[in-house]
């Protein structure tokens, strides 16, 4: 995935969430976005864990593209995948 204006991309600043409620509520957003969206999460350190475990939970439904990453700010762009045909109905 491309970002050309991540300024205008919604984003989630985990920086203002309780640390025990920033994943339950990125895996809420995730399950609500639709194909084709996306949103960024904006954290005080690298967000690996939550990517490996979005990737585990998920396998090859959301894309993860880092738009800033640290010392000060991480930010990544999560993308859902849009939806494709598995060819196993023809198309119908």
């Amino acid at each position: 995935m491309t970002v050309e204006h991540p300024a205008e991309i919604p984003a989630i600043d985990v920086r203002t969430i309780p640390h025990q409620e920033r994943h339950a509520r990125i895996f809420s957003m995730l399950e609500a976005l639709e194909p084709g969206h996306c949103f960024a999460v904006v954290s005080d350190h690298e967000p690996r864990p939550l990517q490996f475990q979005i990737e585990a939970r998920f396998p090859d439904v959301f894309g993860w593209t880092y738009v800033e990453q640290g010392p000060e700010v991480w930010r990544a762009v999560i993308s859902r995948e849009a939806a494709s045909c598995c060819g196993c109905c023809s198309g119908s």
